[in-house]
């Protein structure tokens, strides 16, 4: 039986459970090995070199209240929510070789070849695959001595959401950013056995945790669970706040990039050119064959220096009579196109 110890945790906050993470890695509360597993409502974790704005389908993400947060490891952007569970593993780095997914994760393989999924293989460089499907992606990155892999098993997730959440419009963005890879994914339920059909994400976690630990029951788990105290939450709460929760981190960590937005109306073409530094807008230029007794150059010095979020440049634009630089375009049009990606 292991000897590593585990918390399961209780909040379904992605930006609470990467700062559990990276607390539990820093604090030295908890000695490697251990695991973490967590369960998530609807987010985007980018990775640590992406443009975050490249990666997700802002407007999509914005209706439907998707998290976005970025991790301290590389890789590209992953989808998740309450059909997805994910776990990690902290080993002394001395005893793990970085970048060796396929030892690190072979308890869960493991565990889901026990299950009826017996096809299921690490392949590539960091996924895990059945039928030549993706059904879970890892990174992996090492602090203080340490190595911390994550990854995500897709389990019961939304697999239109992930494709909407994560297809990101047309713009021409023009980026150094680590761009993902997008793979064809599946969820790993229909490959287990009959008796694991009518599992929540709750107690397929279960489960997992069963089979890696070899006990019978949950109960006889819990033997080897780690539970927060108080001190840990503070600390945690501190990290959240810091980074995953921090605007500067999710979009100002993003690599220098330019966008254009371009789009016909029957009151003549705009043809916006965004350049951004660090999620502000640093240079724009509108130009097209509209009309209007207004200097669009006034405009563009309104938006310079904001965020690059639909919500700051809405702000802007709404308190702008927009009617000057483009007649017979209706404002909300306008807004539309300069603050969303399409």
């Amino acid at each position: 039986m292991p000897k590593m110890r585990y918390i399961a945790m209780k909040t379904d906050d992605i930006r609470t459970n990467l700062a559990t993470e990276q607390y539990l890695m820093n604090s030295g509360k908890l000695e490697p090995p251990f695991m973490l597993f967590y369960i998530e409502k609807p987010c985007i974790i980018v990775g640590r070199n992406q443009n975050t704005l490249e990666e997700i389908n802002q407007k999509y993400c914005q209706e439907h209240n998707i998290t976005i947060t970025r991790r301290l490891s590389g890789g590209g952007a992953m989808y998740q929510d309450l059909g997805n569970m994910c776990f990690s593993f902290v080993v002394q780095a001395d005893k793990q070789k970085f970048g060796d997914f396929k030892s690190l994760v072979k308890p869960v393989v493991d565990a889901l070849h026990e299950m009826g999924a017996t096809e299921a293989e690490v392949t590539g460089r960091n996924d895990i695959v059945i039928d030549g499907k993706k059904f879970s992606g890892n990174a992996m990155y090492s602090r203080n001595g340490k190595t911390f892999s994550h990854g995500t098993l897709m389990f019961d997730v939304n697999t239109d959401s992930v494709a909407d959440a994560l297809n990101v419009p047309k713009d021409k963005i023009e980026s150094k950013g680590i761009k993902s890879v997008r793979s064809r994914v599946t969820n790993i339920k229909p490959y287990l056995k009959p008796e694991y059909q009518e599992l929540d994400t709750y107690q397929f976690r279960d489960e997992l945790i069963k089979k890696i630990w070899g006990v019978a029951t949950i109960e006889e788990a819990k033997a080897y669970e780690y539970e927060l105290t108080a001190e840990d939450q503070a600390g945690i709460a501190e990290i959240e706040q810091k980074l995953y929760k921090n605007w500067d981190w999710v979009y100002g960590k993003s690599p220098e990039f330019s966008v254009q937005k371009r789009k016909h109306f029957d009151g003549g073409t705009i043809d916006a050119r965004f350049q951004v530094e660090e999620g502000k807008i640093k240079e724009l230029k509108i130009y097209g064959d509209f009309f209007g007794p207004g200097d669009v150059t006034e405009l563009e010095d309104a938006l310079r220096g904001q965020e690059y979020t639909p919500d700051k440049m809405i702000a802007v634009l709404t308190k702008i009579d927009l009617g000057k630089y483009f007649v017979g375009i209706a404002q909300e049009d306008v807004i539309d196109l300069l603050a969303y990606q399409h």
